[in-house]
């Protein structure tokens, strides 16, 4: 009877991970969100808390990433069996965060004696379990639970925490939730929710741009996946992307096409750049397009952005910096996967400082995969840019919640860097997002389409511009030091 209850607790913990994906994008449902963590805060409460955290985890990134199976299967080459598999995978180490977490937390709180041990244990270190899995092994802050805070009145907090330290409040309101369906439990609930409030009500205001509207067009060519690198169909990618251009350029200060746009090298096919240059000179309009660059000297390819804006220049270009791993590189540990993965690129990470800039604008460059990653973006506001290009091919993931999850990252990046984030992408979501956050404007999923819309330079430091995540760190430290101080007292007074 007794392996019996454990077992329901465990698969209790793995369905509360399975309902976390449908608090992100496209869904949205926050409430059952908070259900889930709530749940597990209850559960880790009981026996097996690691095991249960664990199960968690299983579901929310395991179960909940299943749309990488298909997208490995059909453009990475692997068997479904190996396909499933890696899911699998990403799961179980995924999976080790939640459980660490928990671990830390009942080891902390049985040790302190204090009854809401966990009231302030649990908000404080989720801080720094977010913070490793956007760091350790290349980093993978996938559905972020910072991310919960867009469209919410606690949006502000990202601007001064970032996406790591915004998983302090779900968290926080979670466990709060969980000690107040306890009966014992319940005073501390209503004190910690109180405080809750009133970090909700002292939300900072978001310093949105005062200067001067522009328009941009974001190119959204809608080639599908199996096409993009086919040489048969390159000059119907061309003439799509150039048409809607140019019939857009009169009226825009900039046009964005989406990443590998261009999927060439310029300098090995000079017929082709010399018919891209003629298309685009008559625009008289900067021109940002997604492609490849290939070093002849460092024997090196990159992935990266490219600037057309002036008739008598080459082509500016800034790489790629954070590369997909097993996706755009094999880790040099591993060598072997390259014969698994027949389909996997190769390459090189870009040093570059990531921003172009024409004679009125400077442009930070997040390609793709970059855009989960909260230090990328910061480091090119750090080095001048006023708005953020992103561009992105997420044909890749189909029509599963993926695309969506990943464009909730720029909504969030916009936020913490203070800045307007242009993103085009090849079959959507191509949008404007505002510094708050707001999508001010997006076009339709799967579908070719030219999005114009207005956007503002910035040049405003948010505090999380300014120190990145140490601020969060402070605030898991002082939660942290708060907790050993009110145990230290507790133990003094039991002895």
């Amino acid at each position: 009877m007794m392996f019996s209850s454990s077992l329901i607790r465990v698969f209790a913990g793995f369905l509360c991970g399975i309902a976390m994906p449908f608090a992100f994008a496209p869904y949205h449902w926050l409430g059952l969100g908070m259900l889930s963590l709530t749940g597990l805060c209850l559960l880790i409460q009981q026996q097996h808390p690691v095991l249960t955290a664990y199960a968690f985890g299983m579901g929310w990134f395991g179960v909940g990433a299943w749309w990488l199976a298909p997208t490995v299967h059909q453009y990475g080459g692997l068997s479904w069996w190996l396909a499933s598999l890696v899911v699998v995978l990403m799961g179980l180490i995924l999976a080790c965060f939640p459980a660490l977490w928990v671990w830390i937390c009942r080891k902390l709180a049985a040790w302190s004696q204090l009854p809401y041990a966990l009231l302030i244990l649990l908000p404080s270190t989720i801080i720094i379990m977010e913070w490793l899995r956007g760091h350790l092994f290349t980093g993978l802050p996938w559905t972020a639970l910072g991310n919960l805070l867009l469209d919410t009145p606690a949006v502000g907090w990202l601007s001064v925490l970032g996406v790591y330290g915004g998983a302090l409040l779900p968290v926080w309101l979670a466990v709060s939730l969980a000690f107040l369906w306890q009966k014992n439990q319940r005073r501390y609930a209503c004190i910690s929710l109180v405080l809750l409030f009133a970090v909700i009500a002292l939300t900072p205001s978001i310093p949105m741009p005062t200067s001067e509207i522009k328009k941009v067009a974001l190119i959204q060519p809608n080639i599908p996946q199996n096409q993009r690198w086919n040489s048969d169909v390159l000059a119907n990618t061309l003439n799509t992307l150039t048409q809607l251009s140019a019939d857009a350029a009169p009226r825009v200060d900039l046009i964005v096409w989406p990443e590998a746009a261009v999927p060439f090298y310029l300098s090995r096919l000079p017929t082709w750049h010399t018919w891209l240059t003629q298309q685009m000179q008559p625009w008289q309009t900067p021109v940002l397009f997604g492609g490849l660059k290939y070093f002849p000297k460092q024997d090196i390819s990159q992935n990266g952005l490219y600037l057309f804006e002036r008739n008598d220049m080459p082509e500016a270009f800034v790489g790629k910096h954070h590369l997909v791993p097993f996706g755009e590189y094999i880790p040099s540990w591993l060598p072997w996967l390259r014969k698994i993965g027949v389909d996997i690129g190769d390459f090189s990470p870009a040093t570059d400082i990531g921003v172009l800039h024409d004679a009125h604008t400077y442009y930070g460059s997040l390609i793709c995969y970059e855009s989960l990653f909260p230090e990328e973006a910061r480091e090119r506001v750090q080095q001048g840019a006023e708005v953020l290009i992103v561009v992105t091919n997420d044909a890749w993931y189909g029509k599963s919640p993926a695309a969506w999850q990943h464009f909730q990252a720029s909504r969030v990046r916009a936020v913490e860097e203070g800045r307007y984030v242009l993103r085009a992408a090849n079959t959507g979501i191509t949008a404007i997002i505002a510094p708050d956050g707001h999508v001010t404007q997006s076009t339709d999923w799967w579908q070719t389409s030219t999005l114009i819309g207005d956007y503002q330079l910035a040049k405003v430091k948010t505090l999380y511009q300014q120190w990145g995540d140490m601020i969060a760190i402070l605030c898991a430290s002082l939660g942290m030091m708060g907790w050993l101080g009110l145990s230290l007292i507790t133990r003094k007074q039991t002895r």
